[in-house]
């Protein structure tokens, strides 16, 4: 085997990790939103009929404002606790990462290959290795559950684009 096409093979592992960490960072992503829709849209609420309720003329109002604010400060810990939101960004930046990387792997496997000497193949291939190395090093570990459904998601075409 040629080192054309030794670099050209390392190239597409590179293309192909970057793909499944993106998509799965996505998904993970994806859930830490929503949880903190979960979380926080329930915790608005309560917080605003706890207050309605302590305000109220009826009979056991202020036992019922009472549980109610109880739930709200669960709800406000556990969002403190976790922090969804934050968790959200890290993993949706980090599959932004890794996406870009995947794009750059692909133009290099097949455009730069055809232009440019197997030396400084060589070199750009080291270069997108090692951010691929800095980015698995960096970026939070990806849930199961998320790499299983972006492995599928690959597998049913969802990274496909239509001119291949």
């Amino acid at each position: 085997m040629e080192a054309k096409e030794k670099i050209i093979k390392e190239a597409k592992r590179i293309e192909e990790d970057s793909l499944y960490s993106s998509k799965g960072h996505f998904y993970a992503a994806q859930f830490w939103t929503n949880l903190h829709l979960w979380i926080g849209v329930p915790a608005t609420i309560l917080a605003a009929v706890a207050g309605a309720s302590a305000l109220s003329q009826f009979d056991n109002h202020q036992i019922i404002a009472g549980v109610l604010a109880i739930l709200v400060a669960a709800l406000s810990a556990v969002s403190t606790f976790i922090n969804p939101n934050e968790n959200a960004a890290i993993h949706h930046n980090a599959g932004n990462r890794y996406n870009s990387l995947k794009n750059r792997a692909r133009i290099f496997s097949e455009i730069d290959v055809d232009v440019e000497s197997d030396e400084d193949l060589l070199v750009k291939l080291r270069t997108l290795s090692a951010e691929r190395d800095e980015l698995n090093e960096k970026s939070p570990q990806i849930p199961k559950w998320a790499f299983r459904k972006a492995r599928q998601g690959i597998e049913d075409g969802e990274a496909q684009y239509k001119v291949d």
